[in-house]
């Protein structure tokens, strides 16, 4: 007679399902926790929970701090540096940004900055949006004529913005642009008031954008999310959305907002 494959997966799902439930509990304490709590905790009977323990101390998943106490292993830390070296904040955006530009039917950029200047590393967007795109894939623009470049600059202490000054001249590319040191500054304190940045045509004549930022799980800025539409069609409800998508690839990057729950 033939083993009953079917059988065997849902036992080895089971096992999956025991293990996993014992890491998502010892995550949830600081200290060691007894095999006790553990197996109150998840509803397993202490001899199994003690079976599935003993096998994941021999992986280093779980560490034995004393008789019968557990806490969760190096090996964890050690795989999840892994995933977070390749994790880059373009695949983690990706899919965000064509979900936000099917809502808002405008372009979606990501942008990074390279010195004094933002790059823009990839784009969500289609005919549909009516504005022809100004700036390809691995095209450059100054800081403070772009919304992502405000926010960048926003960041950086009061000697750092003049620094950058003077090294650019803050040179416009038209009537829009701001050109003024204490003008900017005025706007870099809305940037950081408001938790977003604005490009009024600064950049490109009938063309507004917003931007929100994208942090890792240190907290730094890495790159802008931003909707670039034509200048009567920005709309101040896709604030929100812009928002709400910078800070969903933040999370996927691992950074945790301050006084966000446990």
């Amino acid at each position: 007679m033939k083993p009953d494959s079917s059988t065997d997966n849902q036992t080895s799902i089971q096992v999956i399902e025991r293990l996993i439930s014992l890491l998502d509990a010892l995550a949830q304490y600081p200290d060691p926790v007894s095999l006790k709590e553990l197996s109150t905790v998840t509803g397993l009977h202490p001899s199994t929970a003690h079976r599935i323990l003993n096998d994941l101390v021999l992986k280093r998943f779980v560490d034995r701090a004393d008789a019968g106490s557990y806490r969760l292993g190096m090996r964890l830390l050690e795989l999840g540096n892994i995933v977070k070296s390749r994790l880059n904040v373009r695949e983690a955006a990706l899919d965000f940004m064509r979900a936000l530009h099917r809502k808002t039917h405008q372009t979606v950029n990501l942008s990074v900055r390279q010195g004094d200047e933002i790059v823009y590393i990839d784009r969500a967007f289609s005919e549909r949006s009516g504005m022809q795109v100004v700036r390809a894939i691995g095209g450059r623009a100054p800081l403070h004529l772009t919304s992502t470049g405000k926010l960048f600059l926003s960041i950086d202490d009061a000697k750092s913005v003049r620094a950058y000054a003077t090294r650019t001249g803050l040179a416009g590319h038209n009537k829009n642009s701001i050109t003024d040191l204490i003008k900017l500054e005025r706007e870099l304190s809305l940037v950081r008031a408001r938790g977003y940045a604005r490009d009024n045509e600064e950049l490109e004549l009938g063309v507004r954008c917003m931007a929100a930022g994208i942090h890792d799980d240190t907290g730094k800025l890495v790159a802008g999310l931003s909707i670039s539409a034509p200048a009567d069609r920005l709309q101040e409800e896709w604030v929100e959305d812009l928002v709400s998508t910078a800070n969903e690839i933040s999370a996927v990057l691992g950074f945790v907002r301050q006084g966000a729950a446990a």
